[in-house]
C-alpha cells in the first residue's frame, strides 16, 4: 500500500464540533483499549526502564484524551515505581474535549496537563527520562517527523517511544470495520481508514527515529500487527 500525501483528516483542520471531537476522544479511548494500542506503549515504557530503573518522568506529545499517560501512571502504581507523565497537545480543543469526556482528569495522581507544539517543545534539553508520542507521526511528512522525534530526543534523558498504526491493506480493512462498527463520531469514521493510508510502516518509522538520531532497542507489535511501539535511545 502506498502512502498517502496529499488527503488531510478531519482532526487536521478546525476542531469547530466539540461534541463531535469528545466523541472521537471517547472512540479513540475504546479503540486503544480494545485493540491493544495503550497497552503497547506500556510495554515500550516498561523496556525502557529496564535499561535505566530510575525512570521517574514521561513527556506525552500528543495525548488526545490522555487515555495512555492515566494507563502508563496506573501500571507505575501496580509495580510500585515511581512515575509523573506531562500530558500535553498542540490543540487546546482537544485538551477541552478530554476534560470533558473525563471530568476528573485534572485530579489524576502524578499527571500534569498542557497545551505544547511537539515540533518545538517549550521544554529545556533533558528535562524528562522518556518522551511518548501515540498516533501522531502518522500526521506528518518525512521531514517533519524527523524533526518532531528529534524533539522528542531533545527533551528525554533516556529514550522515547513512537506508537502508530502499521500501513498495510489487512490494518486498513480492520479500521474500516472497526470505523463503522464501534466509532461514535463522524471524525473517528471519516479518520480511521485514512490514518492507515497516511502511517508508516514498522520498518520507515525505524529508519525516520534513527534518522532523527537515536537507536531503537525494543520493537512491540500489536496481536494482529497492525500497530507498533518503538523504544529507542
Amino acid at each position: 500500500m502506498d502512502r498517502v500525501l496529499d488527503v488531510e483528516e478531519l482532526l487536521d483542520g478546525p476542531l469547530d464540533d466539540p461534541a463531535s471531537l469528545a466523541a472521537n476522544l471517547r472512540d479513540l479511548t475504546r479503540l486503544n483499549r480494545l485493540t491493544g494500542g495503550a497497552a503497547l506503549s506500556v510495554r515500550a515504557v516498561r523496556a525502557l526502564r529496564r535499561i535505566a530503573p530510575d525512570v521517574a518522568t514521561v513527556l506525552d506529545v500528543g495525548a488526545g484524551a490522555c487515555d495512555i499517560p492515566v494507563r502508563l501512571l496506573a501500571d507505575a502504581r501496580r509495580r510500585g515505581e515511581p512515575l509523573s507523565v506531562t500530558a500535553t497537545d498542540s490543540r487546546p480543543e482537544v485538551l477541552a474535549a478530554a476534560r470533558m469526556v473525563r471530568p476528573a482528569l485534572d485530579r489524576v495522581a502524578g499527571l500534569t496537563i498542557a497545551v505544547a507544539d511537539g515540533l518545538a517543545l517549550p521544554f529545556s534539553d533533558g528535562s524528562f527520562d522518556i518522551a511518548h508520542a501515540s498516533m501522531v507521526l502518522h500526521h506528518l511528512a518525512p521531514a517533519d517527523a524527523i524533526r518532531f522525534v528529534a524533539e522528542l530526543r531533545r527533551v528525554a534523558r533516556t529514550g522515547i517511544v513512537v506508537n502508530d498504526l502499521d500501513r498495510s491493506w489487512p490494518t486498513w480493512l480492520g479500521a474500516w470495520l472497526l470505523a463503522g462498527t464501534v466509532a461514535r463520531s463522524r471524525y473517528t469514521r471519516h479518520d480511521a481508514p485514512l490514518s492507515v493510508r497516511r502511517s508508516y510502516t514498522r520498518d520507515e518509522m525505524a529508519d525516520l527515529v534513527r534518522q532523527a538520531g537515536v537507536t531503537p532497542v525494543a520493537t512491540i507489535r500489536g496481536f494482529a500487527r497492525h500497530r507498533y511501539a518503538i523504544a529507542a535511545r
